[in-house]
């Protein structure tokens, strides 16, 4: 809470402009875990920006009094209690369907709606809200869990995975515009071929709607092209391949380059020392991992150690909008995260125009 009162809200590179569009296009962003001083204040800036609807999800006497002790002013802040809301009974209905359909029948379905990640959900899914942030106060495996088994998922993305972004405006290298997209950050522990082109694939699109020009995607390794032979690396140049194709195939505003080591990928200098062919190349805007542990450790490196701000991650893959955030987020950190899938919500039909 100590960003509170210190100029917290204030833009940078990334959310600037996407404060701007929801100025103009502010959507309904839910909250799974309400009952959270950051998220009271961080619904009360929300208003204030004019940027976007928070819809808070808990006990509403528990929030309003945080709401008080805070002075955050809750005028056009909704908030709902699943165990008492007036669409338990409809989503407790429809998680039945949706259940029978894959064989299973719960046992208590209507207490698996009243929590609060799996009503959230079925917000998102079924148009009551149009994108959905949690993770501030339950394990991250919790929000995946019920996206993955409430949220349509995306045509032909198999697997859901997750993409950070980070941006730091002091930091050398840090992309071309002090913003780097890392995936898969939170989900996938070793992606196979298949799974490394479409988070590739994905999370390039991703960035290209939010910065608005041909974005450049690293697929990262220890090796850079074939300076090493192993079997990840074997992997990463597959997906590489076959990103390219599909980028090719769809006409997609962005490069893809690997296998590349990080360095090549963000430092012109070393990549013109290390691989002549790429001089003059501007720095990558997305970097995927070869695997999970890279990707999270680097992630928090880049948070806790450079200092770098994180918005996210986003959960892609999915039909609709989400974030997990971690339980360390800032007041800072959840309003860019709900500004960044408010945007997200806002271009869903230019991304995904099959629905």
């Amino acid at each position: 809470m100590s960003e509170i009162g210190s100029g917290w809200a204030e833009p940078d590179v990334f959310t600037g402009p996407l404060f701007e569009i929801l100025k103009r296009h502010p959507k309904r962003i839910v909250f799974s875990e309400g009952e959270d001083p950051r998220v009271v204040q961080v619904a009360a800036e929300m208003v204030r920006l004019e940027i976007g609807i928070p819809i808070l999800l808990g006990n509403k006497e528990k929030v309003r009094a945080m709401a008080t002790k805070l002075g955050a002013k809750m005028d056009f802040v909704k908030v709902i209690d699943p165990n008492t809301a007036d669409d338990l009974d409809l989503f407790t209905e429809l998680l039945i369907r949706i259940e029978k359909l894959k064989g299973i029948n719960l046992a208590n379905p209507r207490e698996t709606v009243s929590r609060s990640h799996f009503f959230a959900a079925m917000m998102i899914q079924y148009g009551q809200a149009d994108a959905m942030v949690g993770g501030n106060i339950n394990l991250p495996a919790t929000i995946h869990r019920a996206l993955v088994q409430l949220v349509k998922p995306m045509p032909g993305v198999s697997h859901p995975f997750t993409a950070a972004i980070m941006v730091s405006e002091k930091l050398p290298h840090f992309g071309p515009d002090g913003v780097l997209f890392l995936a898969d950050c939170g989900i996938t522990d070793i992606p196979t071929v298949s799974e490394l082109t479409n988070i590739a694939v994905e999370t390039g699109r991703l960035a290209h709607h939010y910065v608005g020009r041909r974005v450049r995607v690293a697929m990262l390794s220890h090796s850079s092209m074939n300076s090493a032979a192993s079997d990840s690396a074997a992997r990463v140049r597959a997906a590489t391949d076959a990103a390219r194709a599909l980028v090719s195939h769809n006409r997609y505003e962005i490069e893809i380059d690997g296998e590349l080591q990080a360095d090549v990928a963000l430092d012109p200098a070393a990549a013109e020392v290390k691989l002549p062919q790429m001089v003059n190349r501007p720095p990558a805007d997305v970097l995927v991992f070869p695997n999970l542990d890279a990707a999270h450790i680097s992630m928090k490196l880049l948070r806790h150690v450079g200092g770098a701000t994180k918005y996210g991650q986003l959960v892609l893959g999915l039909t609709r909008p989400a974030a997990q955030v971690p339980r360390t987020v800032t007041p800072r950190g959840l309003l860019g995260t709900a500004a960044a899938v408010g945007v997200e919500a806002i271009k869903y039909h230019e991304m995904f125009p099959h629905g």
